[in-house]
């Protein structure tokens, strides 16, 4: 048998002999779902940016204001969605309900061609798609307790290996339905890709599947903890919880534009399609084995030790891509997407399992998402809109860089240790967290 903490194969054979065969179950329906709702992202996070610029003509301006309202409408809807599912216990339900409309949002979007139809259908998509992730963080910590942190980072791992499919998969799709696809043609001589819209289509498919998956989620255990009314309120005396939401809102601040507007930056480099996928393949081949091994004994990292290294790759990562002169140095920065996605994601994830109640465990991921990831997103967005138009496609990069850079000097003081103990079976109580005296 292996030792505590370890998900090897021997472990995996002495949790079927200890009755973890349901746990199991849930693990590969959980790695499922991963897989279709990432594939979807993966169709559309890359490659709308360019979309928008291309296709539709928008500015650099207009397409930070249009990326900005994704995290925007994501700002009131993860709490709304987070406090009904942990007043309800119906996690699973509310995650199988926005999955079908995110579908039915991502398909929306192909009937518009204008900036303001445009802004309006991407609110629409936004109500939905921002809390799935969120929602699907809580559910499967809650489902994948006894199995241990590391189990959630195997099961995301199948996340990033359908991202994979589709962000180098689409190009190849595009080349067989028309076969200048992908080339260097200038944006004055029409879109480079004029089929680049397919890929809307495709991600809502994507999502109806996951929105089929859910539907195979147990609606019983720890995924169904019922908070009762006001628990929400003890989380702002949570000082770990505080202070890890303005560590992910600072780093979604500097990080978060980049990454959005990073299809035009490599086209101002001469880029095509086709670079900007090859570019993703080496993002995301080191990712999925980062993301197997997170969180498991073997790394001897807590959470906050997962987010300094995933927020250090990402400033060296940007910096590296600020001062490359051209194409061929990006590839290699590329690697340390993985590192940043293995630690930031899981360590994040893993921060709030250990510090938050299990009946707020929605809520809390939802709150982080709000704030941290939606609210820095959209300053983040909108600043690289306009370092793009004023100064440059590498000022985005340069400026995030140089700011995650000095979060992770300064990240041990910002963050404190959390018991990692908490991360395995053992519910966080909710009477450590008072309430204010009224």
């Amino acid at each position: 048998m292996c030792a505590e903490g370890e998900w090897g194969p021997h472990r995996l054979l002495g949790d079927f002999r200890l009755g973890y065969r349901p746990a199991m179950r849930e693990a590969a329906i959980l790695s499922l779902f991963w897989f279709a709702c990432l594939g979807a992202l993966g169709l559309f996070f890359p490659l709308y940016s360019l979309y928008l610029a291309e296709n539709l003509g928008l500015s650099g301006s207009q397409v930070g204001l249009v990326l900005a309202m994704l995290p925007l409408v994501g700002m009131l809807a993860q709490p709304f969605w987070g406090a009904l599912a942990d007043r309800t216990g119906s996690r699973a339900h509310i995650l199988a309900l926005l999955s079908l409309g995110s579908a039915a949002g991502y398909a929306s979007l192909t009937g518009y061609r204008t900036f303001g139809g445009v802004l309006a259908g991407t609110a629409a998509l936004a109500l939905f798609s921002t809390s799935v992730i969120p929602m699907t963080v809580s559910v499967a910590l809650a489902l994948l307790r006894d199995l241990g942190p590391r189990a959630f980072g195997v099961a995301r791992s199948f996340g990033t290996l359908g991202y994979l499919i589709a962000v180098v998969g689409f190009p190849f799709l595009l080349h067989f339905i028309s076969p200048a696809a992908g080339s260097s043609v200038q944006v004055s001589a029409g879109p480079a890709e004029p089929r680049l819209g397919l890929m809307l289509w495709m991600a809502a498919a994507c999502m109806a599947v996951a929105a089929l998956v859910s539907l195979a989620f147990p609606r019983t255990g720890a995924v169904a903890l019922r908070a009762e009314k006001g628990d929400w309120r003890r989380l702002g005396h949570n000082r770990p919880y505080r202070r890890l939401v303005l560590v992910v809102f600072l780093t979604y601040l500097f990080l978060q534009g980049p990454l959005a507007l990073f299809p035009m930056f490599v086209r101002s480099l001469g880029g095509g399609l086709d670079v900007v996928s090859r570019m993703w393949l080496c993002m995301l081949l080191f990712e999925i084995p980062l993301l197997a091994i997170a969180g498991g004994r073997p790394l001897r990292l807590d959470a906050r030790g997962l987010l300094g290294i995933g927020i250090g790759a990402d400033a060296l990562r940007w910096l590296v891509c600020a001062f490359s002169p051209s194409i061929a140095p990006m590839y290699v920065a590329q690697v340390l997407h993985g590192v940043s996605v293995a630690g930031f994601v899981v360590g994040s994830a893993l921060y709030v399992e250990a510090v938050v109640p299990g009946r707020l465990r929605s809520t809390g991921q939802s709150l982080v998402h709000m704030i941290g990831v939606s609210l820095g997103g959209i300053v983040s967005t909108l600043a690289a809109g306009f370092l793009l138009d004023h100064f440059g496609a590498r000022a985005p990069a340069l400026c995030g860089g140089i700011g995650a850079a000095v979060l992770t000097v300064c990240l041990p003081r910002l963050l404190p240790r959390v018991d990692s103990a908490r991360l395995r079976g053992t519910e966080v109580p909710v009477e450590s967290f008072p309430l204010p005296v009224a």
